[in-house]
């Protein structure tokens, strides 16, 4: 494909940089730790944690790593919130020639089990409050050194106290468990100051990450991210942060709302490897969820930067305490890992004053591989440009790529894309093109400008009597009609049509009908588009990032 998009970059945004400048993500850290030092890196339950704190502890926990036993490129599983541990235990894992294995916190006994066994962890750091989980699949996996970080452990004596007795015996966040052997995050990182640490040889080409799939459409895989991989990303979202960051007066830090997990990798590069490089901090957010206790914390700052997926932005504009925040100083709205809805883009735009930019990206790609001009005035619909040294292709079924103005699979080739599947060829197979392009099983068209659009997952189109129909376009729609908060679309089996659309809806008006709905949608929508089931619900499945769960959808709750 023609590389029209060129000609809509932003001034000051080359269309190929240098990715090659960090030999790899500990050269980045180790570079950032030196130039920033007394800079403030996270703010944490009103702790700051300076980048210089980061390089000490990392670089003793590192050292305690090293005294495991472990061998250069073994894997070492994080399950850990958004809490100044996660950073410290991933550069330590990195520093001391390790892979980082991401594991979600909320995870299930059996989800951890094979996350666990796939990727063949020996180690994990894991927060009390979910040491329950692992305890039940204990003796099943390889990972038999246990490190158990508490939600204080870096507030100090004092403070670090009182927030574990609170979280342990007030709140009773932390189920009780048995876990034999368990060294404390403290007591390890004690151990690790004694100790010598041995920087390992770490070049570009090591496995950095292994970076689970979500799962929404099928068995979770390990995406092999090198380091090379992840330091192309960051550069690349760097460069494409430019115009924006002018907008930040000189001399001042950046400041990042860390709300996205960390352990996802739209968090992992967008808020700490991004923000690492650019010597900025993160607010942490432990958990998004807790809207009150989100735009309490907000309240506290001043920051530049918003990474989110839609429905947090949606929650948070909603919420009666909004307007406790000053958020005059944000210049960057980064909307990415689900669609944003034009319906969230419009009331995000007219109280914030800051436009959503949509991008786009997956697992296997460090994730970013597009984004909207971040010196946009408002939300486009679309999910943006090609990022600098990236290529995308629209393809048909056979690998062709299909004729201008006609959807097609998004393949993408880049220095961000993945090596494969964690030892899994066969799956690596199936997405990797002779030509090095990955297939994304999203489907896509491109316009006259070079902007592309989603037009939905492959997986989650829907076939009403050979018509495609793509829920995204459904549930764009039911989310401009008042009285309508939240909604999804999925396919149901359909003996005459062979599919049907289900749309299940959560009320903003508790008066709302089916009648209502199916009104708005014969007004909207062509006929084989309209929902056959109209569901209401009280929320939507979600996973841990936001994303809905389709697949959760498909049958009426019991």
């Amino acid at each position: 494909m023609e590389k029209i998009w060129l000609k809509q970059y932003p001034a000051g945004v080359p269309a190929q940089i240098r990715v090659d400048l960090c030999p790899s993500l500990v050269a980045l850290m180790e570079e950032s730790f030196g130039k920033y030092r007394n800079l403030p890196a996270y703010f944490f339950m009103g702790k700051r944690l300076t980048f210089g704190q980061v390089d000490d502890a990392s670089r003793a926990f590192a050292a305690y790593l090293q005294s495991l036993g472990l061998d250069k490129g073994d894997r070492v599983a994080v399950m850990l919130p958004n809490v100044p541990q996660y950073p410290v235990a991933v550069a330590a894992i990195l520093r001391a020639g390790y892979v980082v294995v991401n594991v979600n916190p909320l995870y299930t006994p059996r989800e951890l089990e094979h996350q666990l066994k796939d990727s063949g962890a020996k180690a994990i750091v894991i927060l009390e409050n979910f040491a329950a989980t692992l305890a039940q699949v204990a003796d099943a996996v390889p990972t038999k050194k246990v490190v158990l970080a508490a939600m204080g452990d870096m507030l100090g004596l004092l403070k670090g106290g009182i927030v574990n007795y609170v979280v342990r015996n007030v709140k009773k966040m932390v189920p009780a468990y048995s876990l034999p052997g368990a060294v404390r995050f403290n007591v390890a990182l004690g151990q690790g100051r004694r100790r010598s640490y041995t920087p390992p040889k770490i070049g570009p080409d090591d496995i950095a990450v292994l970076q689970y799939t979500g799962g929404t459409t099928g068995v979770s895989k390990g995406a092999v991210l090198l380091h090379r991989n992840l330091v192309a990303n960051v550069l690349q979202s760097e460069a494409w942060y430019q115009p924006a960051l002018k907008k930040i007066p000189a001399g001042e830090q950046i400041v990042t709302v860390c709300a996205l997990p960390l352990y996802h990798i739209f968090g992992f590069n967008t808020n700490m490897m991004l923000g690492m490089r650019m010597g900025g901090s993160n607010v942490l957010i432990p958990n998004p969820r807790d809207l009150p206790a989100v735009l309490k914390e907000l309240s506290h700052h001043k920051f530049h930067s918003f990474p989110a997926v839609n429905t947090l932005f949606l929650a948070l504009a909603n919420h009666a305490d909004f307007d406790k925040v000053d958020w005059s100083s944000l210049k960057i709205s980064v909307g990415g890992g689900m669609a944003v809805q034009q319906a969230t883009a419009r009331l995000w735009l007219e109280k914030t004053g800051c436009p959503i930019c949509e991008g786009y990206g997956l697992s296997e790609t460090s994730p970013s591989v597009t984004c909207n001009p971040v010196d946009s005035t408002a939300y486009s619909g679309n999910i943006g440009l090609p990022l600098p040294n990236t290529e995308l292709a629209l393809l048909d079924d056979d690998g062709r790529e299909v004729p201008a103005g006609t959807p097609g699979e998004i393949a993408i080739r880049g220095p961000q894309v993945m090596a494969g599947y964690w030892q899994r060829p066969d799956e690596t197979a199936k997405v990797m093109t002779a030509d090095g392009y990955f297939r994304s099983g999203d489907i896509g068209m491109v316009d006259e400008r070079g902007y592309f659009r989603i037009v939905d997952r492959k997986k989650d189109m829907i076939l009403v009597s050979g018509f495609n129909v793509y829920p995204n376009e459904i549930e764009d729609v039911l989310t401009q009609m008042p009285g309508v908060l939240e909604a999804a679309a999925v396919g149901i089996a359909d003996a005459k049509a062979g599919e049907a659309v289900k749309v299940v809806i959560v009320k903003r008006d508790p008066a709302l009908t089916e009648a209502d709905v199916r009104a708005y949608c014969e007004a909207n929508l062509t006929g084989y588009k309209r929902p056959k089931v109209v569901e209401f619900r009280k929320d939507l499945p979600k996973t841990p990032v936001g994303k809905v769960l389709r697949r959760e959808l498909r049958e009426s709750p019991k």
